[in-house]
């Protein structure tokens, strides 16, 4: 898997947030009070559960941040399946600063892990078929980057980024516009050749409508896998075809073999499971 890492520039501000909201205005008391200053410890980030590592980067980080003297030894990268016991990586130093670290690298570590084994078992669902699986725009404030990243992690592709980065006609603009059609009109005439166009579509009527007005991509929406291949014979080609609504691993086979490029799914950053992920020491 070619997966590229983010800038730290990306990663930065969202750790340093979270270990702000942990560590407050006075730190971690507890640890203050209980461990001497020059203690140092050895502990192990262990997975507890079967998954995909993602996120090693922001879980290094929030070490780092805490004090430069914790050295993290990773024994796995991101993108990379684990069984529960498989080490992932080895902690060393201040036992204050490993302490006062821990949730905040665990919590991107399993929140980003849940996401990238969620989007593997989607993408292993439909192994065979020549779809891809995409994410959307339904991340957690904040942490949209990182979410999408670790979709990739999973194998999965990303959507668009946000609002600005390319043109989604969805049922609503439709609605005020008047039209499948005029909405596409007004599209096309305030943007350059750079920006890609979709639109969201309910019907064959509604598909028929938007290749006739030209896109680039037809979001068909919670269509059957009838429909859904009925809609790819009517798109010929001519446009990227991405199935959306209520895909589950269940259904996500089916609706692949439609014939559709793209299975896009919300719930695989909104709603995927923490992957349960440990520290445990190894020295004390």
């Amino acid at each position: 898997m070619n997966l590229a890492a983010l800038p730290r520039i990306v990663i930065e501000p969202a750790v340093r947030a979270a270990l702000m909201e942990d560590l407050g205005l006075a730190g971690d008391v507890t640890s203050a009070a209980v461990i001497p200053e020059d203690h140092r410890s050895t502990v192990v980030m262990a997975a507890r559960k079967r998954g995909v590592v993602a996120g090693l980067d922001a879980a290094e980080l929030a070490f780092a941040l805490v004090d430069p003297k914790i050295s993290v030894t990773r024994h796995v990268r991101d993108g990379v399946s684990i069984r529960p016991g498989e080490v992932i990586a080895t902690i060393e130093g201040p036992s204050r600063g490993i302490l006062s670290g821990e949730r905040t690298a665990l919590n991107f570590l399993g929140h980003l892990s849940g996401i990238a084994t969620v989007t593997a078992q989607i993408v292993g669902a439909i192994e065979g078929t020549k779809a891809a699986v995409v994410c959307t725009r339904k991340t957690t404030p904040g942490l949209r980057a990182l979410e999408k990243y670790a979709v990739r992690a999973g194998g999965g592709m990303n959507h668009r980024f946000a609002l600005h980065d390319a043109m989604l006609i969805k049922d609503n603009h439709v609605a005020i516009a008047g039209s499948v059609s005029e909405a596409i009109r007004r599209a096309k005439s305030a943007v350059g050749h750079m920006v890609k166009m979709e639109v969201e579509v309910d019907t064959l009527d509604q598909l028929r409508e938007a290749m006739e007005a030209g896109v680039d991509a037809v979001l068909l929406d919670n269509m059957t896998p009838v429909l859904l291949r009925e809609a790819v014979a009517i798109v010929a080609g001519r446009a990227i075809t991405e199935a959306s609504g209520g895909i589950t691993p269940e259904t996500a086979a089916a609706v692949a073999a439609s014939g559709v490029d793209l299975l896009s799914l919300g719930w695989i950053t909104h709603s995927a499971p923490t992957l349960d992920i440990g520290l445990d020491f190894v020295q004390i």
